[in-house]
């Protein structure tokens, strides 16, 4: 957070455009009121965001949510699920959230954490017991990516962030044939000033995740009450900009989906999606689109006016792929497992074996406990049983990080996801890094699973023409080896 008004008021005014910021409530509402368009017009934007893969134009977005017809509707989420085929193959990435800390000095009237909820139990973990929760994620169920939340809290700042990052980055643990080991660290936390994010760069940051919440300044002053630093709209408006001029490449969208009407936070996503490409050249890693679920302490979730219904996050996920091609789609264990397998076909991650309660991972408790966390989770089953059923599925599980450690970030992988290169170059990793997951965590049912896929995966690319005789000896060569117990191998 920052260290003075005129340091918060400096990380705003400079990004604005003759005192305006990029959000034009207005002109989206017009936008959205006025779309209308026949399934000739909606099969030529489908087509666009296919062909171009580039961010369609607001219009454009409009027209797609402006479909009610049933048919009409099918042909949205094929097209979702080709344009996610296209960028990102049939990867399906996995992570974890660790959180570290549910010290908030804000007053969210939706959030579990808020600072006037007594029935929350508070905690910080220390380094020790940070590390303690990373043996568990690493060395028993195996993955290779987090992302590490916080509330807002002097105590958890960014110097605290930074040490978190280095005590996971530290930790090796011996597995039945290798290692585990954290090899990506995201950061979901408060908005900071750029010296502060400065010090998460320096830390090895990967994505920066700060969501708006809603993009309405009106329900965002509802339900964020003043008085607290998250009331300040522009100042997490403006939090992306301050992460690219700090030198972090890799930031998240996301909205919270039931705060206010969904085809207005669409519409401002794609607004938010275009104002970093103007300014910046890259747009957002990774798009989130989380809603409102049960939270210890308060009933808001049963009281909002914009619930979101299955049908419409199905719409909204389909639309948020189409509209912004390139980028990441999250889909999280919030949602309950028959929502995430009916829209899994156009995200590119999600998370699994999920405990959000603090401490909850080295603690090894199993059942949810709502006065430890900020919300109750829709999909508590084990990493195990998630791949499994993406194997089912026909999606291989990818543990792959080493286009970021390799440099491949900010406007170098955009223009690898827009061309198509970067989900078949990432497919070779994603073999490699499914066979070491299969080799040192799955148990015998799942492992047979992912074999089965493993070898259609390299018959694929062996038989490609998309991939040189070099790649395809290397990857056969890497592929052995990490059957012999190697670890981190990757192209």
């Amino acid at each position: 957070m920052p260290s003075t008004k005129t340091e918060q008021h400096d990380g705003v005014t400079k990004y604005l455009r003759d005192g305006h910021d990029f959000i034009d409530e207005t002109a989206i509402e017009s936008c959205i009121k006025k779309a209308k368009a026949g399934p000739g017009r909606i099969r030529e934007i489908l087509a666009k965001s296919l062909g171009s893969c580039e961010t369609l134009d607001p219009e454009e977005t409009a027209a797609l949510l402006s479909v009610e017809d049933p048919g009409l509707l099918e042909e949205i989420y094929a097209a979702a699920a080709r344009v996610k085929q296209k960028v990102y193959n049939n990867r399906v990435v996995t992570f974890a959230p660790l959180y570290c800390a549910n010290l908030c000095e804000n007053n969210c009237v939706y959030c579990g954490f808020r600072k006037d909820n007594a029935s929350e139990v508070r905690r910080m973990l220390s380094l020790d017991e940070i590390r303690k929760e990373t043996e568990v994620l690493a060395g028993t169920i195996g993955h290779k990516r987090l992302v590490i939340v916080f509330g807002e809290s002097r105590a958890t700042g960014a110097d605290y962030i930074a040490q978190a990052m280095r005590t996971i980055y530290s930790v090796k643990v011996k597995t039945r044939k290798g290692f585990g080991q954290i090899r990506r660290v995201n950061v979901n936390a408060a908005p900071m000033s750029v010296e502060d994010l400065v010090k998460l760069k320096e830390a090895g940051i990967g994505t920066f995740q700060v969501f708006q919440e809603t993009y309405n300044r009106r329900t965002y002053a509802s339900v964020h009450p003043g008085g607290t630093q998250k009331s300040d709209f522009r100042w997490r408006l403006y939090a992306m900009h301050r992460a690219f001029e700090a030198g972090i490449d890799d930031v998240a969208l996301g909205a919270l989906f039931g705060l206010h009407d969904w085809k207005f936070e669409v519409m401002a996503l794609l607004a938010h999606a275009k104002e970093l490409e103007k300014t910046f050249g890259i747009g957002p890693h990774t798009i989130s689109f989380p809603r409102i679920e049960t939270a210890a302490g308060t009933d808001f979730d049963k009281q909002s006016a914009h619930t979101v219904s299955d049908r419409d996050f199905k719409r909204l996920v389909a639309i948020l792929r189409l509209s912004v091609p390139y980028a990441g789609m999250l889909v999280t264990a919030r949602e309950r497992p028959e929502v995430i397998r009916d829209v899994i076909a156009m995200c590119t991650q999600r998370d699994a074996s999920s405990r959000i309660g603090i401490g909850a991972y080295s603690d090894r408790y199993s059942e949810q406990e709502a006065e430890r966390q900020q919300f109750m989770l829709g999909d508590t089953r084990s990493l195990d049983e998630v791949i499994g059923e993406l194997a089912d599925m026909g999606h291989i599980t990818s543990f792959c990080t080493s286009g970021y450690r390799c440099g491949r970030t900010g406007d170098h992988i955009m223009k690898m996801l827009k061309s198509g290169k970067e989900g078949r170059f990432c497919k070779l990793n994603a073999v490699l890094t499914f066979r070491e997951w299969l080799d040192d965590f799955a148990s015998p049912a799942t492992q047979a699973k992912g074999e089965k896929l493993i070898l259609k995966e390299i018959k694929e690319a062996l038989d490609s023409e998309d991939y040189t005789p070099e790649l395809r000896s290397k990857l056969t060569e890497y592929y052995d080896r990490i059957k012999s117990g190697e670890r981190d191998l990757c192209f």
